[in-house]
Protein backbone atom coordinates (compact mmCIF):
# COMPACT_ATOMS: atom_id res chain seq x y z
CA UNK A 1 0.00 0.00 0.00
CA UNK A 2 1.39 3.45 -1.37
CA UNK A 3 1.90 6.49 0.85
CA UNK A 4 -1.45 7.67 0.39
CA UNK A 5 -3.14 4.92 0.80
CA UNK A 6 -1.99 4.16 3.67
CA UNK A 7 -3.35 7.59 4.74
CA UNK A 8 -6.85 7.00 2.92
CA UNK A 9 -6.77 4.12 5.36
CA UNK A 10 -5.82 5.97 8.64
CA UNK A 11 -8.21 9.08 8.02
CA UNK A 12 -11.05 6.70 7.69
CA UNK A 13 -9.84 4.57 10.82
CA UNK A 14 -9.55 8.05 13.06
CA UNK A 15 -12.80 9.57 11.58
CA UNK A 16 -14.68 6.26 11.91
CA UNK A 17 -13.89 6.68 16.01
CA UNK A 18 -14.28 10.79 15.85
CA UNK A 19 -17.82 10.08 14.22
CA UNK A 20 -18.68 7.21 16.35
CA UNK A 21 -18.41 9.45 19.85
CA UNK A 22 -21.64 10.97 19.64
CA UNK A 23 -23.59 8.03 19.58
CA UNK A 24 -21.72 6.06 21.91
CA UNK A 25 -20.90 7.88 24.65
CA UNK A 26 -24.52 8.98 25.40
CA UNK A 27 -25.80 5.17 25.23
CA UNK A 28 -23.11 4.51 27.14
CA UNK A 29 -24.09 6.73 29.55
CA UNK A 30 -27.57 5.74 29.70
CA UNK A 31 -26.70 2.14 30.09
CA UNK A 32 -24.22 3.09 33.41
CA UNK A 33 -26.48 6.16 35.19
CA UNK A 34 -29.83 6.21 33.48
CA UNK A 35 -29.17 9.46 31.99
CA UNK A 36 -28.42 10.53 28.25
CA UNK A 37 -28.20 14.37 29.81
CA UNK A 38 -24.84 12.68 31.47
CA UNK A 39 -23.16 11.58 28.16
CA UNK A 40 -24.44 14.55 26.75
CA UNK A 41 -22.24 16.85 28.98
CA UNK A 42 -19.49 14.52 28.33
CA UNK A 43 -19.69 14.79 24.80
CA UNK A 44 -20.03 18.60 25.16
CA UNK A 45 -16.50 18.62 26.82
CA UNK A 46 -15.64 16.43 23.79
CA UNK A 47 -16.37 19.19 21.58
CA UNK A 48 -15.63 22.10 23.08
CA UNK A 49 -11.92 22.48 22.72
CA UNK A 50 -11.92 22.02 19.19
CA UNK A 51 -11.91 25.88 18.68
CA UNK A 52 -9.53 26.28 21.25
CA UNK A 53 -7.09 23.59 20.37
CA UNK A 54 -7.23 24.04 16.61
CA UNK A 55 -4.83 26.84 16.49
CA UNK A 56 -2.27 25.39 18.95
CA UNK A 57 -2.38 22.01 17.30
CA UNK A 58 -1.56 23.37 14.16
CA UNK A 59 1.02 25.92 15.26
CA UNK A 60 3.02 22.88 17.00
CA UNK A 61 2.48 20.89 13.65
CA UNK A 62 3.99 23.48 11.85
CA UNK A 63 7.32 23.98 14.14
CA UNK A 64 7.56 20.21 15.10
CA UNK A 65 11.09 18.53 13.60
CA UNK A 66 9.42 15.48 14.48
CA UNK A 67 6.41 14.85 12.13
CA UNK A 68 5.91 11.28 12.14
CA UNK A 69 5.66 11.68 16.16
CA UNK A 70 3.66 14.67 16.44
CA UNK A 71 0.98 13.43 14.57
CA UNK A 72 1.01 9.42 15.46
CA UNK A 73 1.31 10.72 18.74
CA UNK A 74 -1.66 12.98 18.40
CA UNK A 75 -4.09 9.92 17.30
CA UNK A 76 -2.61 7.90 19.69
CA UNK A 77 -3.60 10.58 22.47
CA UNK A 78 -7.13 10.64 20.94
CA UNK A 79 -7.31 6.73 20.96
CA UNK A 80 -6.02 5.93 24.55
CA UNK A 81 -9.09 8.72 25.71
CA UNK A 82 -11.50 7.49 24.39
CA UNK A 83 -10.31 4.35 25.52
CA UNK A 84 -10.24 5.76 28.70
CA UNK A 85 -13.92 6.74 28.83
CA UNK A 86 -14.94 3.75 27.65
CA UNK A 87 -13.39 2.34 31.46
CA UNK A 88 -13.97 5.86 33.29
CA UNK A 89 -17.53 6.99 31.97
CA UNK A 90 -20.41 6.30 34.49
CA UNK A 91 -17.68 4.43 37.09
CA UNK A 92 -15.45 7.31 38.19
CA UNK A 93 -15.94 11.14 39.51
CA UNK A 94 -17.85 13.21 36.89
CA UNK A 95 -14.87 15.62 37.09
CA UNK A 96 -12.31 13.46 35.87
CA UNK A 97 -14.31 12.39 33.36
CA UNK A 98 -14.73 15.26 32.12
CA UNK A 99 -11.20 16.30 32.25
CA UNK A 100 -10.38 13.26 29.90
CA UNK A 101 -13.16 14.17 27.53
CA UNK A 102 -11.61 17.73 27.18
CA UNK A 103 -7.79 16.03 26.95
CA UNK A 104 -9.02 13.48 24.15
CA UNK A 105 -10.74 16.48 22.26
CA UNK A 106 -8.03 18.39 22.53
CA UNK A 107 -6.65 15.85 19.91
CA UNK A 108 -9.49 16.18 17.75
CA UNK A 109 -8.19 18.71 15.22
CA UNK A 110 -5.69 16.98 14.43
CA UNK A 111 -8.13 14.11 13.14
CA UNK A 112 -9.91 16.34 10.84
CA UNK A 113 -7.62 19.41 9.90
CA UNK A 114 -4.57 18.45 10.63
CA UNK A 115 -4.40 15.14 8.81
CA UNK A 116 -6.13 16.61 5.96
CA UNK A 117 -2.91 18.75 5.83
CA UNK A 118 -0.85 16.20 4.84
CA UNK A 119 -1.99 15.55 1.61
CA UNK A 120 -0.26 18.34 0.23
CA UNK A 121 3.57 16.42 1.14
CA UNK A 122 1.90 13.21 0.30
CA UNK A 123 0.55 14.22 -3.18
CA UNK A 124 2.53 16.16 -6.14
CA UNK A 125 0.95 19.19 -6.95
CA UNK A 126 -2.17 18.87 -9.84
CA UNK A 127 -5.29 17.29 -10.96
CA UNK A 128 -4.20 14.73 -9.24
CA UNK A 129 -4.20 16.27 -5.48
CA UNK A 130 -7.26 17.42 -5.98
CA UNK A 131 -8.41 14.60 -6.49
CA UNK A 132 -7.14 12.89 -3.43
CA UNK A 133 -9.10 15.82 -1.45
CA UNK A 134 -12.23 14.04 -3.01
CA UNK A 135 -10.77 11.29 -1.74
CA UNK A 136 -9.92 12.72 1.63
CA UNK A 137 -13.34 14.02 1.58
CA UNK A 138 -15.20 10.60 1.21
CA UNK A 139 -13.50 9.65 4.29
CA UNK A 140 -15.09 11.87 6.11
CA UNK A 141 -18.88 10.79 4.42
CA UNK A 142 -18.20 6.66 4.87
CA UNK A 143 -17.11 7.67 8.56
CA UNK A 144 -20.70 9.52 8.93
CA UNK A 145 -22.55 6.36 7.13
CA UNK A 146 -20.74 3.29 8.87
CA UNK A 147 -19.57 4.73 12.39
CA UNK A 148 -23.05 5.18 13.87
CA UNK A 149 -24.30 2.12 12.16
CA UNK A 150 -21.44 0.02 13.64
CA UNK A 151 -21.76 1.75 17.20
CA UNK A 152 -25.37 0.53 17.13
CA UNK A 153 -25.22 -3.11 16.03
CA UNK A 154 -22.49 -3.50 18.75
CA UNK A 155 -24.51 -1.93 21.49
CA UNK A 156 -27.56 -4.34 20.43
CA UNK A 157 -25.90 -7.33 20.38
CA UNK A 158 -23.45 -6.43 23.65
CA UNK A 159 -23.30 -3.36 24.96
CA UNK A 160 -22.52 0.29 24.50
CA UNK A 161 -18.73 -0.78 26.03
CA UNK A 162 -17.82 -2.65 23.56
CA UNK A 163 -18.76 -0.47 20.81
CA UNK A 164 -16.96 2.32 22.42
CA UNK A 165 -14.02 -0.16 22.63
CA UNK A 166 -14.18 -0.69 18.81
CA UNK A 167 -13.97 3.28 18.48
CA UNK A 168 -11.10 3.05 20.95
CA UNK A 169 -9.40 0.56 18.33
CA UNK A 170 -10.17 1.97 15.61
CA UNK A 171 -8.51 5.16 16.28
CA UNK A 172 -5.17 3.05 17.80
CA UNK A 173 -4.98 1.53 14.16
CA UNK A 174 -5.08 5.01 12.59
CA UNK A 175 -2.49 5.93 14.86
CA UNK A 176 -0.15 3.02 14.03
CA UNK A 177 -1.06 4.00 10.44
CA UNK A 178 -0.09 7.36 10.90
CA UNK A 179 3.51 6.26 12.04
CA UNK A 180 4.31 4.51 8.67
CA UNK A 181 3.61 7.36 6.38
CA UNK A 182 6.69 8.84 4.50
CA UNK A 183 6.49 12.46 6.30
CA UNK A 184 10.35 13.31 6.37
CA UNK A 185 10.60 11.96 2.43
CA UNK A 186 7.55 14.05 0.70
CA UNK A 187 8.59 17.04 2.76
CA UNK A 188 5.71 17.29 5.57
CA UNK A 189 6.67 19.22 8.32
CA UNK A 190 8.76 22.51 8.73
CA UNK A 191 12.26 22.21 6.83
CA UNK A 192 15.31 23.08 8.83
CA UNK A 193 15.90 26.80 8.85
CA UNK A 194 12.55 27.92 7.57
CA UNK A 195 10.79 30.36 9.60
CA UNK A 196 8.59 29.41 12.53
CA UNK A 197 4.85 30.29 12.15
CA UNK A 198 3.40 32.47 15.04
CA UNK A 199 0.57 30.79 16.73
CA UNK A 200 -1.67 34.44 14.84
CA UNK A 201 -0.38 33.45 11.99
CA UNK A 202 -3.62 31.37 10.55
CA UNK A 203 -5.97 32.88 12.07
CA UNK A 204 -4.01 35.97 10.65
CA UNK A 205 -4.26 34.25 6.97
CA UNK A 206 -7.96 33.47 7.44
CA UNK A 207 -8.80 36.88 7.47
CA UNK A 208 -6.74 38.39 5.50
CA UNK A 209 -7.03 35.77 1.69
CA UNK A 210 -10.24 36.54 0.69
CA UNK A 211 -10.21 33.16 -0.47
CA UNK A 212 -9.93 31.51 2.47
CA UNK A 213 -11.83 34.33 4.49
CA UNK A 214 -14.69 33.25 2.15
CA UNK A 215 -14.87 29.76 2.28
CA UNK A 216 -14.25 29.85 6.23
CA UNK A 217 -17.16 32.53 6.62
CA UNK A 218 -19.61 30.91 4.45
CA UNK A 219 -19.21 27.06 5.91
CA UNK A 220 -18.70 28.38 9.08
CA UNK A 221 -22.48 29.87 8.67
CA UNK A 222 -23.67 26.44 7.18
CA UNK A 223 -22.54 24.52 9.83
CA UNK A 224 -24.96 26.44 12.11
CA UNK A 225 -27.36 24.59 10.32
CA UNK A 226 -25.89 21.72 9.80
CA UNK A 227 -25.32 21.02 13.07
CA UNK A 228 -29.10 21.32 14.47
CA UNK A 229 -30.07 18.96 11.58
CA UNK A 230 -30.03 15.63 13.55
CA UNK A 231 -32.26 17.10 16.71
CA UNK A 232 -34.31 18.70 13.57
CA UNK A 233 -34.93 15.47 11.70
CA UNK A 234 -35.94 13.53 15.28
CA UNK A 235 -38.53 16.38 15.27
CA UNK A 236 -40.01 16.51 11.95
CA UNK A 237 -40.42 12.70 11.44
CA UNK A 238 -42.18 12.66 14.86
CA UNK A 239 -44.96 15.10 13.53
CA UNK A 240 -44.61 13.08 10.25
CA UNK A 241 -45.94 10.45 12.42
CA UNK A 242 -42.62 8.43 12.94
CA UNK A 243 -40.87 8.42 16.29
CA UNK A 244 -38.37 6.49 14.62
CA UNK A 245 -37.80 7.79 11.12
CA UNK A 246 -35.21 10.44 12.53
CA UNK A 247 -32.38 7.57 11.97
CA UNK A 248 -33.73 6.93 9.08
CA UNK A 249 -33.53 10.80 7.30
CA UNK A 250 -29.98 11.48 8.45
CA UNK A 251 -28.93 7.93 6.77
CA UNK A 252 -30.51 9.00 3.67
CA UNK A 253 -28.40 12.71 4.03
CA UNK A 254 -25.03 10.71 5.01
CA UNK A 255 -25.34 8.52 1.93
CA UNK A 256 -26.52 11.16 -0.34
CA UNK A 257 -23.58 12.91 1.20
CA UNK A 258 -21.10 9.94 0.48
CA UNK A 259 -22.41 9.85 -3.09
CA UNK A 260 -22.28 13.48 -3.99
CA UNK A 261 -18.58 12.94 -2.60
CA UNK A 262 -17.36 10.10 -5.08
CA UNK A 263 -18.93 12.11 -8.14
CA UNK A 264 -19.52 15.52 -7.90
CA UNK A 265 -16.82 15.93 -5.07
CA UNK A 266 -14.66 14.42 -8.44
CA UNK A 267 -15.03 17.49 -10.59
CA UNK A 268 -11.35 18.81 -10.46
CA UNK A 269 -12.77 20.85 -14.02
CA UNK A 270 -14.96 23.50 -11.39
CA UNK A 271 -13.54 26.04 -9.48
CA UNK A 272 -13.84 24.84 -6.19
CA UNK A 273 -15.31 28.50 -5.10
CA UNK A 274 -18.10 28.00 -7.42
CA UNK A 275 -18.30 24.51 -5.71
CA UNK A 276 -19.19 25.94 -2.68
CA UNK A 277 -21.52 27.80 -3.90
CA UNK A 278 -23.11 25.38 -5.64
CA UNK A 279 -22.70 22.85 -2.97
CA UNK A 280 -24.50 25.77 -0.08
CA UNK A 281 -27.20 26.50 -2.21
CA UNK A 282 -28.18 23.23 -3.39
CA UNK A 283 -28.42 21.88 0.16
CA UNK A 284 -30.57 25.15 1.53
CA UNK A 285 -32.55 24.19 -1.68
CA UNK A 286 -33.51 20.96 -1.28
CA UNK A 287 -34.04 20.91 2.67
CA UNK A 288 -36.70 23.95 2.45
CA UNK A 289 -38.56 21.21 0.25
CA UNK A 290 -38.07 18.70 2.60
CA UNK A 291 -39.77 20.78 5.51
CA UNK A 292 -42.94 20.49 3.20
CA UNK A 293 -42.42 17.23 2.40
CA UNK A 294 -46.13 15.15 3.03
CA UNK A 295 -44.63 11.79 3.97
CA UNK A 296 -41.17 10.40 5.68
CA UNK A 297 -40.46 8.51 2.18
CA UNK A 298 -40.80 12.08 0.41
CA UNK A 299 -38.63 13.86 3.10
CA UNK A 300 -36.23 11.02 3.39
CA UNK A 301 -35.50 11.34 -0.68
CA UNK A 302 -35.27 14.95 -0.22
CA UNK A 303 -32.76 14.83 2.92
CA UNK A 304 -30.33 12.05 0.40
CA UNK A 305 -30.69 14.90 -2.67
CA UNK A 306 -29.46 17.21 -0.07
CA UNK A 307 -26.78 15.85 1.17
CA UNK A 308 -25.66 14.59 -2.77
CA UNK A 309 -25.29 18.89 -2.99
CA UNK A 310 -23.53 18.84 0.12
CA UNK A 311 -20.84 15.39 -0.54
CA UNK A 312 -18.56 18.05 -2.61
CA UNK A 313 -19.05 20.85 0.01
CA UNK A 314 -15.91 19.56 1.81
CA UNK A 315 -13.73 18.47 -1.26
CA UNK A 316 -13.99 22.06 -2.56
CA UNK A 317 -13.34 23.59 1.02
CA UNK A 318 -10.17 21.08 1.09
CA UNK A 319 -9.01 22.83 -1.93
CA UNK A 320 -9.49 26.04 -1.66
CA UNK A 321 -7.19 25.74 1.91
CA UNK A 322 -4.44 23.91 -0.55
CA UNK A 323 -4.39 26.32 -2.69
CA UNK A 324 -4.26 29.90 -0.96
CA UNK A 325 -3.15 28.84 2.57
CA UNK A 326 0.80 30.31 2.84
CA UNK A 327 3.07 27.58 2.93
CA UNK A 328 4.44 28.29 6.58
CA UNK A 329 0.72 28.21 8.17
CA UNK A 330 -1.38 25.40 6.03
CA UNK A 331 -1.61 22.95 9.29
CA UNK A 332 -3.07 25.83 11.19
CA UNK A 333 -5.60 26.92 8.52
CA UNK A 334 -6.93 23.60 8.02
CA UNK A 335 -7.08 22.87 12.09
CA UNK A 336 -8.79 26.16 12.46
CA UNK A 337 -10.95 25.95 9.78
CA UNK A 338 -12.45 22.54 11.15
CA UNK A 339 -12.39 23.97 14.29
CA UNK A 340 -14.27 26.83 13.37
CA UNK A 341 -17.16 24.16 12.08
CA UNK A 342 -16.94 21.90 14.78
CA UNK A 343 -18.16 25.06 17.21
CA UNK A 344 -20.43 26.33 14.84
CA UNK A 345 -22.26 22.38 14.59
CA UNK A 346 -22.46 22.56 18.25
CA UNK A 347 -23.48 26.16 18.68
CA UNK A 348 -26.43 24.93 16.41
CA UNK A 349 -27.20 22.00 18.57
CA UNK A 350 -27.37 24.02 21.53
CA UNK A 351 -29.82 26.89 19.71
CA UNK A 352 -32.37 24.22 18.07
CA UNK A 353 -32.49 22.90 21.54
CA UNK A 354 -33.78 26.59 22.72
CA UNK A 355 -36.18 26.47 20.08
CA UNK A 356 -37.74 22.79 20.23
CA UNK A 357 -41.08 23.69 20.70
CA UNK A 358 -41.43 25.35 17.34
CA UNK A 359 -42.96 23.63 14.27
CA UNK A 360 -40.57 21.41 12.66
CA UNK A 361 -40.99 22.64 9.32
CA UNK A 362 -39.73 25.86 10.43
CA UNK A 363 -36.83 24.96 12.01
CA UNK A 364 -36.08 22.57 9.07
CA UNK A 365 -36.75 25.99 7.03
CA UNK A 366 -34.12 28.24 9.42
CA UNK A 367 -31.28 25.75 8.65
CA UNK A 368 -32.19 26.31 4.62
CA UNK A 369 -32.19 29.47 5.07
CA UNK A 370 -28.61 29.66 6.50
CA UNK A 371 -27.39 27.36 4.18
CA UNK A 372 -28.63 29.80 1.47
CA UNK A 373 -27.84 33.10 3.27
CA UNK A 374 -24.04 31.16 3.92
CA UNK A 375 -24.14 30.83 -0.47
CA UNK A 376 -24.88 34.51 -0.80
CA UNK A 377 -22.07 35.15 1.92
CA UNK A 378 -19.34 33.72 0.17
CA UNK A 379 -20.24 35.73 -3.32
CA UNK A 380 -20.39 38.97 -0.95
CA UNK A 381 -16.67 38.16 0.52
CA UNK A 382 -15.26 36.25 -2.62
CA UNK A 383 -16.00 39.22 -4.72
CA UNK A 384 -12.85 41.92 -5.24
CA UNK A 385 -13.31 45.21 -3.51
CA UNK A 386 -14.09 47.87 -6.45
CA UNK A 387 -11.02 48.88 -8.38
CA UNK A 388 -8.92 46.55 -7.65
CA UNK A 389 -9.50 42.90 -9.52
CA UNK A 390 -8.33 40.06 -8.38
CA UNK A 391 -4.99 38.64 -10.13
CA UNK A 392 -3.42 35.37 -9.25
CA UNK A 393 0.07 34.99 -8.34
CA UNK A 394 2.73 34.13 -10.80
CA UNK A 395 4.20 30.42 -10.07
CA UNK A 396 6.89 30.30 -8.07
CA UNK A 397 6.22 33.83 -6.45
CA UNK A 398 7.08 33.44 -2.38
CA UNK A 399 3.48 32.69 -0.37
CA UNK A 400 2.29 35.66 1.90
CA UNK A 401 0.00 35.84 4.68
CA UNK A 402 -2.06 38.82 3.11
CA UNK A 403 -1.75 37.24 -0.86
CA UNK A 404 -5.06 36.21 -2.95
CA UNK A 405 -3.47 33.64 -5.55
CA UNK A 406 -2.54 30.04 -4.94
CA UNK A 407 0.22 29.29 -2.42
CA UNK A 408 3.26 27.61 -4.16
CA UNK A 409 2.61 24.08 -3.50
CA UNK A 410 -0.89 24.31 -4.68
CA UNK A 411 -2.55 22.63 -7.89
CA UNK A 412 -3.72 25.85 -9.53
CA UNK A 413 -0.33 27.29 -9.25
CA UNK A 414 1.80 24.60 -11.16
CA UNK A 415 -0.48 23.02 -13.16
CA UNK A 416 -2.74 26.06 -14.86
CA UNK A 417 -6.14 25.89 -16.47
CA UNK A 418 -7.82 22.88 -16.99
CA UNK A 419 -10.43 22.33 -19.45
CA UNK A 420 -13.38 19.86 -18.80
CA UNK A 421 -11.38 17.26 -20.77
CA UNK A 422 -8.46 17.58 -18.74
CA UNK A 423 -8.01 14.64 -15.69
Amino acid sequence: MGGFGRYLAAALAARIASEGMGMAVVLLALERTGSAAHGAFVLTAWLAPHVLAAPLAGAAAARTRRPRLFHAGALAGFATAVAALTLLLGRAPAPLVLVVAVLGGSCGPMVTGGLSSLITGLVPAGPGRDRAYGWDATTYNAAAVTAPAAVGLVAALGSAGPAMAVLAASGALAATLAATLPYEDQGAGRAPGAPRAELGAGLAALWRVRELRAVTSATTLGFVGIGSLTTVSVLLATELGSPGGGGVLMTAFAVGALGGSLTLGRMTSVEPGRLVRWALAGTGAALAAAAFAPSVAVTAALFALAGVCDGPLLTATLRIRAQYAPDGVRTQVFTLGAGLKVTAASTGAALVGIVADAPAAALLTGIAGLLLAAALLHVVVVAPEPGRPRRARRPGRPARAGATGPSAGSATAAAGPRTPEGP
